[in-house]
C-alpha cells in the first residue's frame, strides 16, 4: 500500500501466511524507502493499492509485528478485494 500524496511519500508491505492470526507488517518506510518497498513489489507483480488513511494506521504498527485487531476489518476487506482482482471476478481500478 502507498500514500503518495504525503509529503514525505510512504509504503506499507503486509504479508499473511496461514499459521499467523493476522497479516504482518514486513515492510515500511517513507521517502526512498517507501519507493523501494513500491517498486519491489511492482517487480514481483504485487499490486500497490493506494489508501493514505490505511497506511497511516500501519506506519504505527511496528515492523515485523501482526497488525492489530482494530485494522482486522479494513485490512480484511483489501484483501477479500485483491483475492476478487487475482481470481478476474472484478475489475481492475486505474494505477494513480
Amino acid at each position: 500500500m502507498s500514500d503518495p500524496g504525503h509529503d514525505r511519500g510512504a509504503a506499507v508491505a503486509l504479508s499473511y501466511q496461514h499459521s499467523d492470526k493476522a497479516p504482518r507488517i514486513v515492510a515500511k518506510g517513507y521517502g526512498v524507502v517507501a519507493e523501494a518497498i513500491i517498486a519491489r513489489a511492482r517487480e514481483a507483480g504485487v499490486y500497490v493499492h493506494d489508501s493514505p488513511t490505511l497506511v497511516n494506521l500501519l506506519m504505527q504498527v511496528d515492523l515485523d509485528s501482526q497488525i492489530p485487531p482494530q485494522l482486522y476489518v479494513a485490512v480484511a476487506e483489501l484483501l477479500a478485494w485483491l483475492y476478487q482482482l487475482d481470481a478476474g471476478t472484478i475489475a481492475e481500478l486505474p494505477q494513480p
